[in-house]
């Protein structure tokens, strides 16, 4: 479960900059990550997507479909999000 303290800055990313863009629902999130080490393991695509999905369940990013690319470096970044306006 050491991917869920990534998960979560990024859940708290996204409902950030859905508020901020007057979204009522995000539909899609894509997300660069590259070897990010959390407590002494590498953090994997699909754990991440995971996390970021039980985050979300009963919030406007509930039903997310998440892409994750694998790129170079040993960071994160959330590239884009879209959904339903208000």
């Amino acid at each position: 479960m050491h991917d869920l303290h990534v998960a979560d800055k990024i859940h708290k990313l996204v409902i950030e900059q859905a508020q901020k863009n007057n979204l009522k629902q995000v539909k899609s999130v894509i997300i660069d990550l590259g070897s990010v080490i959390e407590h002494g393991a590498d953090i994997s695509s699909e754990n991440l997507e995971f996390n970021l999905k039980m985050l979300s369940k009963n919030t406007i990013a509930e039903n997310v479909k998440v892409k994750i690319n694998r790129v170079d470096g040993n960071s994160w970044k959330l590239i884009s999000i879209t959904g339903d306006e208000k």
